[in-house]
């Protein structure tokens, strides 16, 4: 398992004191980029060779969120390739050695010239260290959203929220959806959080919130100006 040790910053606590959601998703896309980087596969070699590892899908548990100044571990390991899909386990744990988040996520290989998927070559595949997957429960990786809801402000996009494959970046969705509940005088507790990515927004366009309350918690589309689903997300809150 690739893995690092960190501490919790004041810029990453939510106003409850503890780690904000969306940055518990920065932990974990900022550890699986630097084994990239480790094993020589990453951003300038994919960037040279046309291709991008496109999120698909999160599954992130989240049993405690650590407070200001704590010691964690983070750690990730893919532990299947088929086809354009890699699938990867995350996990962040304290200095006790206890579990506070896991994870299961799928990404596509995506040909950033010709905008479709590609397979990964054996190369690629042979750089990266395969792992038994975690003793997790795993959810499929599409969603079924209900339709209805209240649909919030649009929001536009600014562009803090791109990262360098000209997008937003998928840990600024979580704080979109994030920021709508609190918008709506919600404050969850976020237990579980499910995301399915199905289209991609830019500087300059409009996201539009739509939440719909559930027994589990929330649901949440984000939508682009046309009505098109750009991401569903199930929150399970306690």
């Amino acid at each position: 398992m690739y893995q690092f040790e960190s501490r919790i910053r004041y810029s990453e606590l939510h106003e409850d004191g503890l780690l904000a959601v969306p940055k518990i998703v920065d932990f974990f896309q900022d550890c699986s980029t630097f084994q990239s980087e480790e094993l020589g596969v990453g951003l300038e070699h994919l960037t040279g060779q046309g291709i991008a590892w496109i999120l698909s899908f999160w599954q992130i548990q989240i049993l405690r969120r650590p407070g200001l100044d704590e010691k964690v571990t983070v750690g990730t390991f893919p532990y299947e390739f088929k086809g354009f899909l890699g699938m990867r386990n995350f996990l962040m744990k304290d200095e006790r050695g206890q579990m506070l988040v896991q994870a299961n996520s799928i990404w596509s290989l995506l040909d950033t010239v010709r905008f479709r998927p590609v397979k990964a070559n054996p190369e690629m595949i042979a750089r990266y260290p395969m792992e038994e997957k975690l003793p997790m429960e795993y959810v499929p990786r599409k969603l079924v959203m209900a339709e209805g809801g209240q649909r919030l402000a649009p929001l536009m996009v600014t562009p803090d929220y791109q990262d360098t494959n000209h997008h937003v970046n998928n840990a600024r969705y979580v704080t979109i959806a994030m920021n709508a509940l609190q918008l709506m005088g919600e404050k969850p507790d976020v237990k579980e959080l499910r995301i399915e990515y199905k289209g991609q927004a830019h500087s300059g366009d409009l996201i539009i919130p739509v939440v719909l309350k559930t027994d589990e918690g929330f649901q949440i589309r984000l939508e682009n100006e046309q009505g098109a689903m750009l991401i569903g997300m199930h929150m399970i809150c306690s």
